[in-house]
């Protein structure tokens, strides 16, 4: 019987049962990095909120999923933890908008977007899909058995592995 694990904001989750599914809601300058070994069948979602741990050090310990710096490397051991070889992992990534602030003064979903492909890069660790930037928020299922990520931008239906009008490719894998 499938079971949707829902992942929160400043939160993370990860299984190695292959029924289940990861889902997280309403991505806006938020960044899901989603991870998945295929052999193992381990999947994992990080929701993280901000890019780095120094912006508030007392909430990162507090919660080190809020932020990219912290809660990657934190999402990366879990898995490891459930059977995931780093060489085997999928990584997809989604969110980063820009929602809240017409003017971007803040540009937290760039900032988030910059954060993210740095820890990736420092690890060793290449992003197979994404869809980050823009200005719609997004939600995104892991099937942990299969591996499918899915997307869903508000107001339009699920997409699993075409290209969209916008030219963000979400794959199934």
């Amino acid at each position: 019987m499938a079971q949707d694990v829902v992942v929160g904001v400043a939160d993370c989750r990860v299984s190695n049962q292959p029924e289940s599914s990861l889902i997280t809601y309403a991505l806006g300058s938020c960044i899901a990095v989603a991870i998945h070994d295929p052999i193992s069948q381990v999947g994992g979602i990080l929701h993280f909120m901000l890019p780095e741990s120094s912006l508030d050090t007392s909430k990162a310990e507090k919660n080190p999923y809020m932020f990219a710096d912290t809660g990657i490397p934190l999402l990366f051991h879990q898995a490891y933890a459930h059977g995931a070889e780093k060489n085997r992992l999928v990584v997809c990534i989604a969110g980063g908008a820009q929602v809240i602030n017409d003017a971007a003064v803040f540009n937290i979903g760039k900032r988030n977007c910059l954060a993210v492909r740095k820890v990736l890069w420092r690890a060793g660790v290449m992003i197979r899909s994404e869809a980050v930037g823009g200005t719609e928020s997004r939600t995104v299922k892991l099937e942990v058995g299969t591996g499918k990520f899915m997307l869903r931008t508000a107001g339009r239906p699920e997409n699993t592995s075409e290209r969209r009008s916008d030219g963000v490719l979400c794959v199934n894998r």
